[in-house]
């Protein structure tokens, strides 16, 4: 188990790599917003969130639905006090603040990783494999997750998680401990656009 003050890194269980900490004063929920920051201004417009999305693989009509949904969702709720804008943008300054209930919990209000949260989805939900979920097991997971009165937390929990599933799953059709630990500090975009863009050249 972690400790209250760092993240250990799930690839030493299965490749022998050193830990690497996360110090819980960063705001890994900033990291994982800034991959759709394609001009890198602490922006994301519509345009920029259906590039990443197309990016990492999803397909044309989901990355525009997805983009929609998400800078409608994000825009205003990260820009208090602001105009509404047509534009839909999202400040990744203030992204903690779109934070959607119905989730695992393993981001708090500040955007920063809660390592006891994060296991949670496995000690709870893993029941075939210690370190990964089946597709009926990540089910279980977002129904148990569901708050009272809260369509939009519901909503955006479940898109989340399956398109997840649908990108990152092994062969096996299992998610990864590892491959979810990746999605809450964005590193696991960069693998997912290098995995992508090489499958497209054969």
């Amino acid at each position: 188990m972690a400790s209250s003050s760092t993240l250990v890194n799930t690839k030493q269980e299965v490749g022998g790599v050193e830990d690497e900490p996360i110090p819980l004063h960063e705001n890994v929920l900033q990291k994982h917003a800034a991959f759709f920051d394609i001009n890198k201004d602490g922006v994301i417009y519509p345009w920029e969130t259906f590039q990443g999305l197309r990016e990492i693989g999803t397909g044309i009509l989901l990355s525009v639905g997805g983009a929609a949904f998400i800078n409608l969702l994000l825009s205003q709720r990260t820009r208090p006090g602001k105009f509404p804008s047509l534009l839909l943008p999202i400040e990744i300054k203030n992204i903690q603040l779109g934070k959607h209930g119905s989730d695992s919990g393993s981001y708090d209000t500040e955007g920063r990783f809660v390592p006891s949260k994060f296991e949670e989805i496995f000690t709870k939900h893993a029941h075939t494999h210690p370190n990964a979920l089946t597709y009926d097991e990540l089910k279980e997971m977002v129904k148990a997750n569901r708050e009272p009165k809260d369509l939009n937390g519901r909503i955006g929990s479940l898109a989340e998680w399956n398109l997840l599933y649908k990108l990152a799953k092994d062969k096996n059709g299992l998610l990864q401990k590892e491959t979810i630990r990746g999605v809450y500090d964005g590193s696991l975009f960069e693998q997912l656009k290098k995995r992508h863009s090489e499958d497209k050249k054969k």
